[in-house]
């Protein structure tokens, strides 16, 4: 986990407006809620267990950053992070993926995370090895043949290879590679219920332990074998029971779980029977992950009870307090996210770091174009966005995907034949471009 002693709940904002527009009451909620994982690590261990993270409920129709809040969250913690949708789940009984699949899925995103992290730290070892390799598939050991000045000369010869593979100039040279064969192997493909899903993987783990290591040969040219046997090399030097460990306690200790959709599980008090009782059924699935419990996975039991939970949903027909009482004793903090103004969707298209104007102007210079984005063509852009959102569905910043791809189509489909070409975006270019089909409530509605 990163020191988040560097990160005060002022500077987790602030990092979080790099990305984010507005939602600046979301951005405080999980700014606290991430800087007292730091402050729990530093009471006294006995107290450390008694306290429980805070879960977050967001509120706020689509795309207003509920998602990209926790998702940049998580990358500023360096903590394994999941989405799932509530209304995917099922309860126990019906067809569907049991929620504790949710955990193991974390648990494999975290196992994944260390061992790269782990494969870094002995990254120039692997490196060595690799070089190795290709020398012995450039220099074959003799089957055999006279002693001394023989295996002077292929020791000699085999220091200037390395020189020359230092120097790269034997990239373009191709070898035979040995390597693994992932496939060809005994396929299981189990349908296991809940409860016996996580039995099924691990009995297809340990019948692949126990059959042989299959190999193939493949020609490729030494560039790209030099990455492959680094990776092959870094992966076996690593030690897998510590990054089992290490994962396990990173999942424990700082994980976070989105759970969108949560307005599509709340039943409300009209109906006891049908759908809300299905919908019931997934909350009370769901609540003992929630509330902390132990599940099994295949890098060993994991445990809940600090895992930060952030829900969200619209909540267009329904109301946090439909929740389950259980379920809203779990989530304490509640924020709404506001809906988009055209002033912010303006904000959204040039402030944030990756932001869309910036990735379409890098998108097309690859192809030799240069778009020179004026401030009225970015205002005229949020204003047919906001406009389209107050007429139709409001899909809030994802509706300005929809319009620069539109705005943009002819371009980026002519752009491989317009190297060196310079294209200013101002508001005359986008009100020609798209301002019938705005104007059009119908089209835009199937367009935009």
């Amino acid at each position: 986990m990163s020191d988040l002693r560097t990160f005060t709940p002022r500077e987790i904002v602030s990092e979080l407006d790099r990305y984010i527009v507005g939602q600046r009451e979301a951005k405080r909620a999980v700014a606290i809620a991430l800087r007292n994982r730091w402050r729990r690590q530093q009471v006294p261990e006995e107290l450390r267990e008694e306290i429980a993270p805070k879960n977050i409920i967001m509120i706020g129709p689509t795309g207003v950053g509920k998602t990209e809040i926790a998702r940049r969250l998580a990358k500023l913690a360096q903590a394994p992070f999941i989405k799932v949708e509530a209304s995917k789940f099922t309860e126990v009984g019906y067809v569907g993926r049991d929620v504790e699949s949710i955990i193991r899925d974390l648990t494999e995103l975290a196992v994944a995370m260390v061992s790269q992290e782990e494969q870094k730290t002995v990254a120039a070892k692997a490196e060595e090895l690799a070089e190795e390799r290709i020398l012995d598939a450039l220099l074959p050991t003799p089957v055999a043949g006279p002693e001394g000045r023989v295996e002077h000369d292929r020791s000699e010869t085999r220091e200037k290879l390395r020189k020359l593979l230092r120097l790269g100039e034997l990239d373009e040279r191709e070898i035979d590679a040995e390597l693994a064969d992932d496939g060809g192997g005994p396929s299981l493909s189990i349908m296991t219920p809940q409860g016996v899903e996580e039995m099924g993987v691990q009995f297809k783990d340990l019948l692949g332990s126990m059959m042989p290591k299959r190999t193939k040969r493949r020609r490729m040219k030494i560039r790209d074998a030099r990455a492959v046997f680094a990776n092959d090399e870094a992966l076996g030097l690593v030690d897998q029971d510590k990054v089992r460990e290490l994962a396990v306690a990173r999942v424990e200790q700082s994980g976070i779980v989105f759970v969108d959709e949560i307005d599509k599980v709340a039943t409300g008090n009209s109906s006891s029977h049908g759908p809300d009782v299905s919908r019931e059924g997934v909350q009370r699935d769901l609540l003992p992950i929630v509330e902390g419990s132990t599940v099994q996975t295949k890098q060993g039991p994991v445990r809940t009870d600090h895992i930060l939970f952030i829900a969200a949903g619209a909540f267009h027909f329904s109301k946090p307090s439909d929740l389950i009482p259980e379920m809203q004793g779990r989530f304490p903090i509640r924020v709404e996210l506001a809906s988009l103004t055209k002033e912010d969707l303006e904000r959204i298209l040039t402030e944030p770091t990756n932001s869309l104007v910036r990735q379409y102007t890098a998108l097309l210079a690859t192809e030799g174009v240069s778009l020179d984005f004026r401030e009225d063509g970015v205002r005229a852009v949020a204003d047919i966005a906001a406009a389209v959102n107050a007429r139709s569905a409001d899909i809030g910043a994802r509706r300005l995907h929809t319009v620069m791809e539109k705005l943009l189509e002819e371009l980026s489909f002519d752009a491989p034949d317009m190297a060196a070409t310079s294209l200013t975006i101002d508001e005359d270019l986008v009100r020609k471009r798209l301002g019938d089909l705005v104007e059009d409530q119908d089209l835009s509605q199937y367009i935009l």
